[in-house]
C-alpha cells in the first residue's frame, strides 16, 4: 500500500460542485488501494476577503491577528471536503495545520516550517481513514497560529510528502499540466510531460503560478516526486523530477513577472565598496534584490540600478535615503511600470544563440530591453509592463513556433 499526498487549490474547491469533483478524486485514489492525506486551500477568494475584512477593522492590525483570521479559510474547505467524502462512505477525518503536527517559525504571514510532528497523521491512517489537513498554516514555539504565506498550501503538502516518505505528491490546479507559457494567454502553449526541479524553481520564482517555489525547493532538497494535474479533466500531468529525457526542448518555458520595480541610484561616487554598503543595507532590511546593473564609472561616478519586488520599494527608497553612501547621489528614482520576462531552460547554458534569439523576438516586437540578467538555465529581461504580454507572445513564439 502507498502513500500519496494529494493538494487541491482554492478554485478546485471553490463550491459545492467543486468539491464534490474533489471528493470523487480522493475516494478514487483510496479505493485503489492507497493511503491518501489530502491538503486543502481556502475556497476560491476565500482568503483575499478575509484580507479586506481586516483592512475595514483595521489596517494596521498586527500579523499575529492576521494569521489567525486567514488560517480559518482553510479550517472551512477541509470541513465541507471531509463532509462530502463522508457522503461517499469513506472514513475520514479532517486536521488544522496544528492538529498535523506542523510546528513553524515565529514569522507570522511568512512562516518557516521547522519540522512536522507525524503522530496523528500516522495513527489517523492506520485507522485506515482519508486524512484531510488545512494547508498554508502551522503553530509557532508560542502556540500561536502561524501561515506561510502566499502559496503555503503547495509546501504543506510537499513537507507532509517529505516528512512520510510518500510515493508522490500530487498538485491538483486548473490547468492539466505545466505549459512552456501560460495557456490561457498565449495559444501555442504546449504542456510539458516532465521538467526538472531546477527548470520548474526557475519558472516558479520568475512568475509561472502552477506550483510556489518554496514548495519546489523542499520537492528537490527531499526528493519527493511531483506531478500537476488538473482537477477538473482526468488527463496525464506534468511530472517534476531530478532527470528527464536526454532528447528534450532547449526551452522549457518563457514566464512574466509583474510584481516587479526598478529602482535607480544615479551619481553614486566610483569607488570600491559602495555597492556593498547599498546592498548590505537592504539585505539588513530583508528586501529582496533581483536583476542589478551598474553603470561604467565616469567623471568619479557611476549609476546603479535594481530590482525589488513592489511591495518593498517604498521600504527600499526610505532605507536608502537615509544611507550616507547614497546622500551624495544625484537622485533616487523608483519605476513600478515593468515587467520581468524570462526564459528557462537546462539545455541552453550547452547551445550558443539562445540570448540573441530572445533579443531578436523582442527586436521584431519592438520591445526595448531595460536591463538583463542571466544564469545558466535562465535569461530575464526587464521591460514596460504594457509591453509584457506581447513580449512572452513573441518569445514563446521564436522558440515554439
Amino acid at each position: 500500500m502507498s502513500l500519496i499526498v494529494q493538494k487541491f487549490g482554492g478554485t478546485s474547491v471553490k463550491d459545492a460542485e467543486r468539491i464534490q469533483n474533489v471528493a470523487r478524486i480522493v475516494t478514487d485514489t483510496y479505493k485503489a488501494g492507497n493511503d491518501v492525506v489530502v491538503v486543502v486551500s481556502a475556497q476560491g477568494d476565500t482568503t483575499d476577503d478575509l484580507i479586506e475584512k481586516a483592512n475595514e477593522i483595521n489596517p494596521d492590525a498586527s500579523k499575529r491577528e492576521r494569521d489567525m483570521l486567514l488560517a480559518a479559510g482553510e479550517q472551512i474547505s477541509i470541513a465541507l471536503l471531509a463532509m462530502a467524502i463522508e457522503k461517499m462512505g469513506c472514513p475520514v477525518v479532517s486536521l488544522l495545520g496544528w492538529q498535523a503536527g506542523f510546528l513553524t517559525d515565529s514569522n507570522h504571514s511568512a512562516a518557516r516550517i521547522k519540522r512536522i510532528d507525524t503522530g496523528r497523521l500516522t495513527k489517523e491512517l492506520d485507522k485506515k481513514k482519508i486524512v484531510v489537513v488545512a494547508g498554508f498554516q502551522g503553530l509557532n514555539r508560542f502556540d500561536d497560529v502561524s501561515t506561510l504565506g502566499r502559496g503555503g498550501s503547495d509546501t504543506s503538502a510537499v513537507a507532509i510528502a517529505a516528512a512520510m516518505h510518500a510515493k508522490c505528491c500530487q498538485i491538483y490546479t486548473d490547468v492539466d499540466g505545466v505549459y512552456t507559457a501560460d495557456p490561457r494567454k498565449v495559444p501555442g502553449a504546449k504542456k510539458l510531460e516532465e521538467i526538472t526541479y531546477d527548470e520548474m524553481l526557475e519558472l516558479a520564482t520568475l512568475g509561472a503560478q502552477v506550483l510556489h517555489n518554496r514548495s519546489v525547493e523542499m520537492a528537490k532538497k527531499y526528493n519527493v516526486d511531483l506531478e500537476v494535474l488538473s482537477s477538473l479533466e482526468r488527463v496525464p500531468g506534468t511530472k517534476v523530477k531530478e532527470a528527464v529525457k536526454v532528447e528534450q526542448m532547449l526551452i522549457k518555458g518563457v514566464a512574466k513577472d509583474n510584481d516587479v520595480a526598478r529602482i535607480s541610484i544615479i551619481g553614486v561616487p566610483d569607488e570600491p565598496g559602495i555597492a556593498f554598503k547599498i546592498f548590505s543595507q537592504l539585505a539588513g532590511e530583508k528586501i529582496n534584490v533581483d536583476i542589478i546593473l551598474q553603470s561604467v564609472g565616469r567623471n568619479n561616478t557611476k549609476d546603479i540600478a535594481f530590482t525589488v519586488p513592489q511591495s518593498q520599494v517604498k521600504q527600499a527608497v526610505e532605507a536608502l535615503k537615509t544611507n550616507p553612501t547614497v546622500m551624495h547621489a544625484s537622485s533616487i528614482t523608483h519605476d513600478e511600470t515593468v515587467s520581468k520576462v524570462s526564459i528557462v531552460g537546462a539545455g541552453m547554458e550547452t547551445h550558443p544563440g539562445v540570448a540573441a534569439k530572445m533579443f531578436e523576438a523582442l527586436f521584431d516586437a519592438n520591445i526595448n530591453i531595460q536591463m538583463i540578467s542571466t544564469s545558466e538555465i535562465k535569461i530575464s529581461v526587464l521591460i514596460a509592463q504594457e509591453d509584457a504580454d506581447r513580449a512572452v507572445s513573441a518569445v514563446h513564439s521564436k522558440f515554439f513556433g
